[in-house]
């Protein structure tokens, strides 16, 4: 039977373009970068670059279903956190590195637990018919933003760690997603459909109470993941051909490095030094 594979990579950047971290936490040893899910070919892959520990978390559906396991940079030490009937996916340490946010469809729809770092003490935080995804850490620790569709279509909310106080913090017919905290904790920088000329999502932002919203770039050609440097001056995002960093008013869009037409889900290390990714494989034969 023939499949692709799939492979987390870290490739290691040229000191040249070693600018800044790039994080949703406020320390520059603990780091979270988000996560990215991907059905290729009957094969579920998500990975979140995180430097807690020096470790990353990742998704692998090895044991029959998607899990969430954890591993040391260098690939060692690979461990299953989960253990739940439905998927599990897109996790997100916490700024400290004490906890991981995370998705999961064990009761029947999608929605966010936390649980601590060993996989313990797993805790349902949404709980409604819809799906909720995409959790990122406020830089203090003290809100989660997510996306959900509970009324009627993807927009993005924020919550109280522990669940309370959800509120929306966008409203417009298209989709936004992929939130993702300034490190001061006053701005979002998130992606939507809004204004899509080409069919494709482009870049916003906005103050952490929803206002203000923005767009930062226009024609652009599939962008995604976009993500705050630690000192909050750039946001790096990936789009076809690399990964490009530019201002937070969305100008001085500048190429960070490149990588290969297979290679996707990229994300970077705090200091923009490493950069983790999937690499989809040639065929193969098992």
């Amino acid at each position: 039977m023939k499949r692709f594979l799939l492979i987390i990579f870290i490739v290691i950047l040229a000191t040249s373009i070693i600018l800044m971290g790039l994080s949703c936490k406020n320390k520059s040893d603990h780091t979270d970068i988000n996560s990215t899910e991907a059905d290729m070919n009957g094969t579920k892959v998500s990975e979140t670059k995180a430097a807690v520990k020096d470790e990353i978390a990742f998704i692998s559906n090895r044991d029959g279903n998607a899990e969430i396991y954890v591993m040391n940079v260098d690939g060692s030490d690979q461990t299953n956190l989960t253990d739940s009937p439905g998927d599990d996916s897109e996790p997100c340490f916490s700024p400290d590195g004490s906890k991981i946010a995370f998705v999961s469809d064990q009761d029947g729809n999608k929605e966010i637990y936390m649980m601590n770092t060993d996989g313990s003490d797993q805790t349902r935080l949404t709980d409604n018919q819809a799906n909720d995804s995409r959790p990122c850490f406020s830089p203090d620790g003290s809100k989660i933003a997510f996306t959900s569709n509970r009324d009627g279509n993807y927009e993005i909310y924020i919550m109280n760690i522990d669940g309370s106080e959800q509120r929306r913090l966008t409203n417009n017919p298209a989709a936004d997603t992929r939130p993702n905290f300034s490190p001061d904790g006053t701005m979002i920088c998130f992606m939507s459909g809004r204004d899509r000329e080409k069919g494709y999502f482009e870049i916003y932002i906005m103050n952490a109470d929803g206002s203000e919203q923005t767009r930062l770039t226009y024609d652009s050609n599939r962008v995604d993941f976009p993500c705050f440097s630690l000192d909050g001056s750039k946001i790096a995002f990936e789009e076809v051909g690399g990964i490009f960093t530019m201002n937070t008013d969305g100008s001085e869009q500048e190429w960070l490095t490149g990588m290969i037409s297979n290679d996707r889900y990229h994300r970077l290390s705090p200091d923009w030094s490493k950069i983790a990714f999937v690499r989809e494989g040639e065929p193969g034969m098992e």
